[in-house]
Protein backbone atom coordinates (compact mmCIF):
# COMPACT_ATOMS: atom_id res chain seq x y z
CA UNK A 1 0.00 0.00 0.00
CA UNK A 2 2.26 2.21 -1.24
CA UNK A 3 1.26 3.69 -4.50
CA UNK A 4 0.03 6.55 -6.21
CA UNK A 5 -3.52 5.84 -5.29
CA UNK A 6 -2.70 5.80 -1.35
CA UNK A 7 -0.64 9.09 -1.69
CA UNK A 8 -3.31 10.91 -3.85
CA UNK A 9 -5.92 9.72 -0.72
CA UNK A 10 -3.54 10.63 1.84
CA UNK A 11 -2.90 14.27 0.32
CA UNK A 12 -6.73 14.97 -0.02
CA UNK A 13 -7.32 13.15 3.41
CA UNK A 14 -4.98 15.93 4.61
CA UNK A 15 -6.53 18.58 2.67
CA UNK A 16 -9.94 17.89 3.61
CA UNK A 17 -9.49 17.92 7.07
CA UNK A 18 -7.40 21.80 6.77
CA UNK A 19 -10.57 22.87 5.40
CA UNK A 20 -12.99 21.96 7.90
CA UNK A 21 -10.43 22.46 10.66
CA UNK A 22 -9.95 26.25 9.24
CA UNK A 23 -13.97 26.99 9.71
CA UNK A 24 -13.91 29.33 6.66
CA UNK A 25 -17.48 28.88 6.41
CA UNK A 26 -19.80 26.21 5.81
CA UNK A 27 -19.37 26.04 2.39
CA UNK A 28 -15.90 25.59 2.46
CA UNK A 29 -16.62 23.08 5.91
CA UNK A 30 -18.93 21.79 2.82
CA UNK A 31 -16.65 21.26 0.29
CA UNK A 32 -14.18 19.28 3.23
CA UNK A 33 -16.44 17.32 3.24
CA UNK A 34 -17.13 16.28 -0.58
CA UNK A 35 -13.21 15.86 -0.64
CA UNK A 36 -13.76 13.51 2.29
CA UNK A 37 -16.31 11.11 0.72
CA UNK A 38 -13.82 11.31 -2.49
CA UNK A 39 -10.96 10.15 -0.90
CA UNK A 40 -12.92 7.79 1.43
CA UNK A 41 -13.93 6.38 -1.87
CA UNK A 42 -10.52 6.49 -3.01
CA UNK A 43 -9.03 4.34 0.19
CA UNK A 44 -12.46 1.84 -0.27
CA UNK A 45 -10.81 0.94 -3.66
CA UNK A 46 -7.10 0.76 -2.56
CA UNK A 47 -7.77 -1.13 0.43
CA UNK A 48 -9.85 -3.71 -1.76
CA UNK A 49 -7.13 -4.17 -4.16
CA UNK A 50 -4.87 -4.48 -1.57
CA UNK A 51 -6.55 -6.93 0.85
CA UNK A 52 -6.39 -4.44 3.24
CA UNK A 53 -9.85 -4.60 4.47
CA UNK A 54 -10.22 -2.61 7.71
CA UNK A 55 -9.03 -0.01 5.58
CA UNK A 56 -11.52 -0.87 2.94
CA UNK A 57 -13.98 -1.14 5.69
CA UNK A 58 -13.26 1.73 8.02
CA UNK A 59 -14.18 4.33 5.24
CA UNK A 60 -17.07 2.89 4.34
CA UNK A 61 -18.21 3.85 7.39
CA UNK A 62 -16.81 7.34 7.00
CA UNK A 63 -17.76 7.65 3.37
CA UNK A 64 -21.58 7.69 5.23
CA UNK A 65 -20.29 9.77 8.06
CA UNK A 66 -18.91 12.36 5.91
CA UNK A 67 -21.89 12.45 3.04
CA UNK A 68 -23.91 13.13 6.33
CA UNK A 69 -21.41 16.44 6.37
CA UNK A 70 -22.11 16.90 3.11
CA UNK A 71 -26.01 16.93 3.45
CA UNK A 72 -25.28 19.15 6.88
CA UNK A 73 -23.55 21.76 5.40
CA UNK A 74 -24.41 22.22 1.35
CA UNK A 75 -27.61 20.23 0.82
CA UNK A 76 -30.02 20.54 3.74
CA UNK A 77 -32.89 22.81 2.35
CA UNK A 78 -33.64 23.97 6.05
CA UNK A 79 -29.51 24.91 6.20
CA UNK A 80 -29.41 26.58 3.10
CA UNK A 81 -32.45 28.76 3.98
CA UNK A 82 -30.36 29.38 7.66
CA UNK A 83 -26.74 30.22 5.42
CA UNK A 84 -28.61 32.70 3.19
CA UNK A 85 -30.08 34.60 6.26
CA UNK A 86 -26.52 34.56 7.43
CA UNK A 87 -25.09 35.91 4.54
CA UNK A 88 -27.71 38.72 4.20
CA UNK A 89 -26.61 40.05 7.96
CA UNK A 90 -23.02 38.91 7.44
CA UNK A 91 -22.04 42.74 6.31
CA UNK A 92 -24.37 44.41 8.92
CA UNK A 93 -22.36 42.13 11.99
CA UNK A 94 -18.84 42.65 10.56
CA UNK A 95 -19.33 46.20 10.53
CA UNK A 96 -20.61 46.10 13.93
CA UNK A 97 -17.77 44.31 14.98
CA UNK A 98 -15.17 46.47 13.52
CA UNK A 99 -16.92 49.90 15.03
CA UNK A 100 -16.48 47.72 18.35
CA UNK A 101 -13.10 47.42 17.66
CA UNK A 102 -12.24 51.06 16.91
CA UNK A 103 -14.02 52.09 20.32
CA UNK A 104 -11.83 49.91 22.19
CA UNK A 105 -8.74 51.20 21.06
Amino acid sequence: MNGPLEWIAAVGTMLAAGLIAADLGRRVTGWGFVLFCAVAVTWIVSGLTSDAMPIAAMNVILLAINAWGVWQFLLSPKNRRVMEKMEQVEPAIEREVEQEMARDN
